[in-house]
């Protein structure tokens, strides 16, 4: 009896020592999961990358101002500094001094020689049976002509050059349009990633405000570690984006850069933000503007004059040249002992083939139809390109109060999953949700203005002008001035 006793206490202290020995092992492995270990993973605000700013451009004086960089002046810059619009501005004077080349023919030509010869001749030597050796001695002979008349050859030779120099003005105009619409658009990126940087560092600033949460929740105990920990990673990946987005914008800063011709250019300020310009131009009111000012359709119509031209010179090359020509010559047997002169009016016809000239006619009429052929291929691709942004402005001008809407809901859908966290009601992994959702919504916004103006600054390519409150526009003050100068 007495050893059932003692049986039954000690199964009775068995079961009760194993069970206090679950139960510490439960409390320990439950306290494992809810420990913070700094020790091996540090806090976030421990490891917090160090941001150095560096100096932008000031302006010196009694006191210095942070230079503040407008798209004027960008534009600026680039028409003064660009090497692109340096080069088609050389282009212009080249074609400008080869006016002047094909004008020297209608200037007189002079010409000086001096020299000495030794004669022997084989005729007079053998007829005289003894060596005839002459010395003839050239002090100077001064040569003068002048053309007086080649039957227009000329003449069209500088009409060509004059179309040349033409269609190089034009380019130089083409050129400062691509260039002032890149700036433009480099300009706009650099907007946007200043804008994104800006989402980035509030994303940081709200995912902080979650972590904070977080802890202080599982400080009090009312919320489990895992919650500090989705926080904290939320943190890091928010802090990580915000390093992109400087990056970002400081290659967009060297692109601006690059576009402008300043490259080494120090950091500057941009004292506008992403903003929306109306715009209602007509699509028949563009195609006319390009018309009447695109350099792409100007060009065109020059080329085919040219090569129009070219076949009225090729036609030339069966014409003689008028000309008078004249000689002075002090030599003889010695450097000095005589003198002689010749002049008169000459008519010289080239050398004709007639097969090469015939042939070189059909080549000049071929290339005036492909000129031809070519201007119409350019002006549809005008139209078209006229088209395409016109119509993309109008897509991304439809979409800017589709994505301000969106910024609204998403950021109303932030608050009040922030405000149910906050009350201890609301789940981590929903407010993660709003607040990617937030920032998503405002970074499309942007994006979706930079694509407004971006079309915007296209479409002022495609017609060859700027574009002002709707209204196709440049320099509406000088424009009138020259209106009214023209009348008087």
């Amino acid at each position: 009896m007495k050893i059932n006793r003692l049986l039954i206490i000690f199964f009775i202290f068995m079961l009760f020592f194993q069970s206090s020995c679950s139960a510490s092992f439960l409390h320990k492995e439950t306290a494992l999961g809810n420990k913070i270990q700094k020790e091996e993973y540090p806090d976030s605000g421990d490891v917090e990358p160090k941001v150095v700013k560096e100096d932008v451009t000031v302006i010196k004086g009694g006191v210095e101002n942070t230079l503040d960089i407008t798209l004027e002046d960008c534009l600026k810059f680039a028409l003064g500094n660009n090497p692109r619009i340096q080069a088609a501005m050389q282009d212009v004077f080249a074609s400008d001094a080869r006016i002047r080349q094909a004008w020297s023919s209608y200037f007189p030509q002079f010409g000086w020689q001096t020299g000495y010869t030794r004669i022997r001749q084989l005729q007079l030597s053998d007829v005289f049976r003894q060596n005839l050796i002459f010395n003839y001695f050239v002090l100077g002979q001064i040569s003068a002509s002048q053309m007086l008349y080649d039957f227009g050859v000329t003449q069209n030779q500088v009409t060509i050059r004059k179309l040349d120099n033409q269609g190089y003005k034009i380019t130089l105009t083409g050129t400062v349009n691509d260039v002032i619409c890149e700036v433009k658009k480099a300009y706009y990126n650099l907007q946007y990633a200043i804008e994104a940087k800006k989402v980035a560092e509030d994303s940081v600033v709200r995912y902080a405000s979650f972590y904070e949460q977080a802890k202080a929740f599982y400080q009090a105990g009312t919320k489990p570690k895992v919650d500090v920990t989705i926080a904290e990673v939320n943190l890091s990946n928010a802090k990580l984006s915000l390093i992109q987005a400087e990056n970002a914008v400081d290659i967009a800063m060297a692109k601006l850069n690059n576009t402008i011709g300043l490259p080494y250019t120090n950091k500057y300020r941009i004292s506008e933000g992403l903003k929306y310009e109306p715009c209602d131009i007509t699509l028949d009111s563009a195609i006319k503007t390009a018309q009447e000012s695109r350099p792409e359709f100007q060009l065109a119509e020059v080329k085919v004059e040219e090569a129009k031209q070219n076949v009225k010179l090729v036609k030339k090359s069966y014409f003689p040249q008028l000309s008078l020509e004249g000689q002075f010559q002090v030599g003889g047997r010695s450097p000095v002992s005589n003198y002689g002169y010749n002049f008169g009016g000459y008519l010289n016809f080239p050398t004709i083939n007639g097969m090469l000239i015939k042939n070189e006619i059909k080549e000049a009429r071929a290339l005036e139809s492909k000129e031809r052929a070519n201007a119409i291929n350019t002006k549809n691709g005008i139209y078209y390109e006229v088209q395409e942004s016109y119509y993309s402005l109008t897509e991304q001008k439809n979409k800017i109060p589709v994505a301000s809407l969106g910024v609204k809901q998403a950021k109303e859908n932030y608050e009040l999953s922030f405000g149910r966290y906050k009350v201890g009601v609301g789940d981590p992994i929903e407010l993660k949700d709003a607040q990617v959702q937030y920032q998503n919504a405002m970074l499309t916004y942007y994006q979706t203005m930079y694509d407004y103006n971006s079309a915007r600054a296209t479409l002022e390519k495609s017609i060859g002008k700027n574009i002002t409150n709707g209204e196709v526009n440049l320099k509406p003050e000088k424009i009138k001035g020259k209106k009214s100068k023209k009348g008087s």
